[in-house]
């Protein structure tokens, strides 16, 4: 293992995940090592994803147990295992949801490592970034463009990313709607808006604040979840996890047109009646990401430039800030500050 100058404690604080659907506890544990591959990383922020809180909730049912969530680190580079190149003592680095994968499946072989048989999810089924100290997979992490702070480029990590695979599924149509407008949304209609598009936003109905908050970003139109907007939509992404926004959207496309689901989890989708998917509409999910969608997105972002809205807190305070995401309360995106960054 190469090390910096830095001393590396033993322990660490972390959040730790003991069992679903209780909250996260604040424990002392040992600071990983790091094995053949890896990096070892000072974690100096984490964003706060809904990936994570259906994790915490238990609708994400096979975590590893204990658990430290957190799968959008931004952190300083302090060792490294063997068989690792191409990072430096001190260098920033962000470590996005896909941990790894087997590079020998099927989809894996076909370009779609998004898809993999065996891959592996950093918060998920390796521990992540809500503590002081990560290990993560070095073929797996990004180089972080200059311009952002660490609070404000936690999000590109997985908000931006995840964003910018549906922004790219839903085609290349003007109009285009986003139901549920939060760090994902607030991230891809930058981008939108920079291509040229329309930008409509449906949030939670009587949500004025998000109505406002969407329409500051940039939306020419915001409303209800449920609403029908002015004109028909050439395309809509769905980042809440709410089923029964998938038929509201289908009746707001137009024929030819497509749903995007953005989510890792969502509820259950009620029946619906064929007449609001025929007209060659079509409905598809997003699932992860690729180091492409990364490369792209990162490179692209402050060329715009993207900008994040961020809510900071401390790492003692995760429990409140996935709160305020259950909630709804952040605008724009929550990010865990750790002490010392």
């Amino acid at each position: 293992m190469s090390a910096t100058t830095l001393n590396i404690p033993a322990t660490m604080r972390a959040m730790v995940l003991l069992r679903p659907g209780t909250p996260l506890q604040l424990q002392e544990i040992g600071v990983p090592q790091p094995r053949p591959g890896q990096l070892l990383l000072k974690v100096t922020a984490c964003g706060i994803c809904r990936t994570d809180l259906h994790i915490v909730d238990g609708e994400l049912t096979a975590p590893l147990l204990p658990l430290v969530p957190g799968h959008q680190i931004v952190g300083r580079v302090v060792a490294s295992g063997a068989e690792v190149a191409g990072f430096e003592p001190g260098q920033r680095i962000g470590v996005p949801w896909l941990g790894g994968t087997c590079g020998a499946c099927a989809q894996c072989r076909a370009g779609r490592e998004n898809l993999c048989d065996h891959a592996l999810f950093t918060g998920y089924q390796v521990n992540g970034g809500f503590a002081e100290y990560c290990v993560a997979a070095a073929g797996f992490c990004f180089l972080l463009p200059d311009g952002y702070s660490d609070l404000q480029a936690a999000p590109l990590l997985c908000a931006g990313l995840i964003g910018y695979r549906a922004l790219r599924m839903a085609g290349a149509g003007k109009r285009l709607g986003i139901y549920g407008f939060g760090a994902a949304a607030h991230i891809i209609a930058q981008v939108a808006l920079w291509q040229g598009r329309q930008l409509y936003a449906f949030t939670r109905p009587g949500d004025a604040s998000g109505q406002d908050f969407a329409r500051r970003m940039g939306a020419c139109w915001a409303g209800s979840s449920f609403d029908l907007p002015p004109e028909e939509l050439d395309a809509a992404i769905i980042f809440a996890p709410a089923g029964e926004l998938v038929p509201a959207a289908l009746r707001a496309v137009r024929k030819g047109g497509q749903v995007v689901c953005g989510g890792i989890h969502m509820s259950a989708i009620p029946s619906f009646s064929y007449d609001i998917l025929w007209g060659e509409r079509s409905l598809v999910s997003v699932a992860n990401l690729t180091r492409q969608d990364g490369e792209e997105f990162l490179a692209l972002a402050p060329r715009i430039p993207v900008r994040t809205e961020v809510t900071g807190f401390p790492l003692c305070q995760a429990n409140e800030a996935l709160a305020a995401l259950r909630e709804g309360r952040l605008e724009g995106a929550g990010v865990l500050v750790i002490d010392g960054a």
